[in-house]
């Protein structure tokens, strides 16, 4: 276990998640969303994490982990063409992690989601949260797009199986 870790856990306000994702940076990455959502049948489901709990951290859980676990528990999972994408923002360990469904493994390659979640972590080292939230959403909209086109049918039912505003664990 890592000392530094640990402390950078424990020692993360709450507050200071409400302050990088105000309600406006919250509205916005909704509505980027559902503005992404309408071009593709895949689901974006965005959650922010301010920090583990000190035994994860004692335990060595690692953002990758966590980010499968809350992939489950917020039932990404559970979409109709198994298509669903998980970003997922670690404010203390200053990490963003994709999960995707088994129906994205073979078409998306690893290295597409990895380029995501290091653009978005470049925008948040320079404090411009909101840009690069909305800038992974935007470019998971495009990986989606290019492997789940929307259907005339989802379109007009509005077919939305996960919901679109972020959620703050």
């Amino acid at each position: 276990m890592q000392l530094g870790r640990l402390i950078r856990h424990v020692a993360a306000p709450h507050w200071r998640t409400r302050m990088l994702f105000p309600k406006a940076t919250l509205d916005a990455i909704e509505e980027a969303i559902a503005r992404a959502e309408r071009t593709h049948d895949g689901e974006i489901c965005f959650a922010i994490e301010t920090s583990l709990t000190p035994l994860h951290v004692i335990n060595e859980l690692n953002p990758r982990d966590r980010a499968l676990e809350v992939f489950g528990r917020l039932k990404v999972w559970d979409t109709e063409h198994n298509n669903g994408v998980l970003i997922y923002v670690q404010l203390a360990d200053r990490a963003v992690e994709i999960v995707a469904d088994r129906g994205l493994k073979d078409r998306v390659n690893q290295s597409e989601w990895e380029a995501v979640c290091r653009l978005m972590e470049e925008n948040f080292r320079n404090g411009r949260y909101q840009a690069g939230a909305i800038a992974g959403v935007d470019a998971v909209r495009t990986l989606l797009a290019r492997h789940y086109p929307t259907q005339a049918n989802e379109l007009a039912l509005g077919h939305n199986q996960l919901p679109d505003r972020p959620t703050l664990l």
